[in-house]
């Protein structure tokens, strides 16, 4: 199990990434190849000293500088740029994710949205350089990988310039950012030192590499530079590194281009694990309410609609409240962002004054996909949708056969419904069941 390793102490720019995964062994021939036509650039790295590392530093040089673009102008530069399918998707879906949060901050739809220093041609070519380089290594041998994790970033602090003004340090676009990806970070320095272009690139790419273990109403002084680590949702948190026992294969260095206290590099590195792959790892927010007037078939409705509207999970439990009232909390898993969304709809369902929202969690998930199978019930074949759900190193832990076209079955043949469900698991077990 191998996976690309990212330590940014010194935050992370477009650049920073570009270099560092050249210095890991991507071809600097292929990112010049695609970059400088489809972003009108000219493109040079050169290892630099930065604290006494030598780091790759990369330059991007615009023909045309200030080039500020709408995103449907962006999105039509990608598309055009003759990349693997693979890169193109990734590209788009990085200036997806900036899109959207510039989208939040300045109250804009889409369509309308105008990008400043994000829609340059030094972006363009940050973004498309690093997509291409992650799937350059990932086509050798000699650096494969199977997964991308991310240590704690450093956002740096103080104020930025830039051309809505002076903006505090992460700049509201990275904070929107980071609220979305669940990547952990914290604040020293008093620069900028995340930049959103680098922190999308990581949004998409990376799984976090630390799990938040408590939590702390913990508030800087007033004369500490330091921001507690912090998850997604801006809340100070105590981490442990959870990066598997592994050995190191190769390291690279990506140099900033300021000159700090500490070296101004980005550190990557290709380890690879002895043990178990392991498991998927997404972000998730908790939603909980309390009530005591609510009946049974609201309760139902409510849960319907909730997942409908893209809940994870959704459990109504039996509580008793003060008095010895009886009661149900209602519990839903959702994404973080549209964990909003599902809190307003169960106060609209409910009545409830207030929904209670955990910090942005980090769950572990075997992957699970449908596959179909023909079974013969009563003299007619009809085809099953079956989930199967399995660990990475392809196991399979569980089969289900979907109970809406279970459901639909019984009725049409009068064979009991758990028969029906049954007989297609036991059908499926047999043909997609390997454990090794």
């Amino acid at each position: 199990m191998r996976a690309i390793y990212f330590e940014p102490f010194s935050g992370a720019s477009g650049d920073m990434i570009l270099g560092a995964l050249i210095a890991l062994g991507a071809s600097e021939a292929l990112i010049r190849q695609y970059i400088e036509p489809a972003a009108n650039v000219s493109f040079r790295q050169q290892k630099v000293m930065k604290g006494g590392i030598s780091a790759t530093d990369v330059t991007i040089v615009e023909n045309k500088p200030n080039n500020e673009r709408h995103f449907s102008e962006i999105c039509a530069i990608v598309s055009s740029a003759g990349l693997p399918a693979e890169v193109e998707k990734d590209a788009l879906a990085i200036f997806k994710i900036i899109a959207e949060a510039e989208s939040k901050i300045h109250n804009q739809p889409l369509e309308k949205l105008h990008f400043h220093e994000t829609g340059q041609d030094d972006a363009i070519a940050d973004v498309i350089g690093a997509c291409l380089a992650f799937y350059d290594l990932k086509s050798h041998p000699q650096t494969s990988w199977d997964e991308i994790i991310c240590n704690d970033i450093n956002v740096g602090g103080g104020f930025v310039e830039c051309c809505h003004g002076t903006l505090p340090v992460p700049a509201p676009a990275t904070l929107e950012i980071l609220k979305n990806s669940g990547l952990p970070f914290y604040s020293k320095g008093n620069r900028e030192l995340l930049t959103p272009t680098g922190a999308a690139i990581l949004s998409h790419f990376a799984s976090p590499a630390v799990i938040p273990t408590a939590t702390s109403a913990v508030t800087p002084t007033a004369t500490s530079a330091v921001t507690p680590t912090a998850t997604s949702a801006v809340t100070p948190a105590a981490s442990q590194s959870v990066t598997p026992a592994a050995k190191t294969i190769l390291i690279g260095y990506g140099a900033g281009k300021a000159e700090t206290k500490t070296p101004n590099v980005l550190r990557v590195s290709l380890i690879e694990s002895s043990g178990c792959p392991p498991l998927q790892r997404d972000s998730i927010e908790v939603l909980e309410t309390n009530v005591d007037d609510v009946t049974g078939e609201v309760l139902g409705n409510l849960a319907e609609n909730l997942m409908a509207m893209g809940a994870l999970d959704v459990a109504v439990i039996p509580i008793y409240m003060k008095k010895g009232r009886p009661a149900h909390l209602i519990q839903v898993i959702s994404k973080p962002e549209t964990s909003e969304k599902l809190a307003r709809q169960i106060i609209r369902e409910t009545g409830s004054l207030g929904v209670r929202v955990a910090p942005s969690k980090h769950r572990v998930s075997v992957s699970r996909e449908i596959v179909s199978i023909e079974v013969d019930f009563a003299g007619k074949v009809y085809t099953v949708p079956l989930k199967v759900a399995k660990f990475p190193e392809g196991e399979v832990v569980q089969i289900s056969a979907e109970y809406e076209n279970c459901k639909r079955i019984s009725a049409e043949t009068g064979i009991p419904l758990r028969e029906v469900l049954s007989k297609a698991e036991y059908e499926g077990r047999n043909k997609y069941w390997r454990n090794e």
